[in-house]
């Protein structure tokens, strides 16, 4: 049983940054292609960022390029979402999630087969 665990959500001023992270157990997390969802209320969930299994390919929903960085580390099955630059419409609760057939970026959600139970993420202005 595969279990991801976000942490690093908060409550941030305009222009500040915060690091989530995402941590997996029962699986074997490198092989996954990870991303980072974010769900506001009233809306859908969104992609906002992905990560290949090796880290080489990545890739970020328009709104967050050049604020947004995702890495991961395989060796502490993390993967982590470094936010600068928030902004109000940035709140939701943020969800990683893990796929695990796919070599490159998977950009669907409903392609990915694990999900973690959210993190909260409040920007104010």
């Amino acid at each position: 049983q595969v279990q991801l665990v976000e942490s690093g959500g908060g409550l941030v001023q305009a222009g500040g940054s915060l690091r989530l992270s995402c941590t997996a157990s029962g699986g074997t997390f490198s092989s996954y292609c990870m991303g980072w969802f974010r769900q506001a209320p009233g809306k859908e969930r969104e992609f906002v960022a992905g990560i290949s299994w090796s880290g080489s390919s990545v890739y970020y929903e328009d709104s967050v390029k050049g604020r947004f960085t995702i890495s991961r580390d395989n060796a502490k099955n993390t993967v982590y979402l470094q936010m600068n630059s928030l902004k109000p419409e940035d709140t939701a609760v943020y969800y990683c999630a893990g796929e695990a057939d796919s070599t490159g970026v998977v950009l669907h959600k409903e392609f990915y087969d694990y999900w973690g139970q959210g993190t909260q993420v409040t920007v104010s202005s």
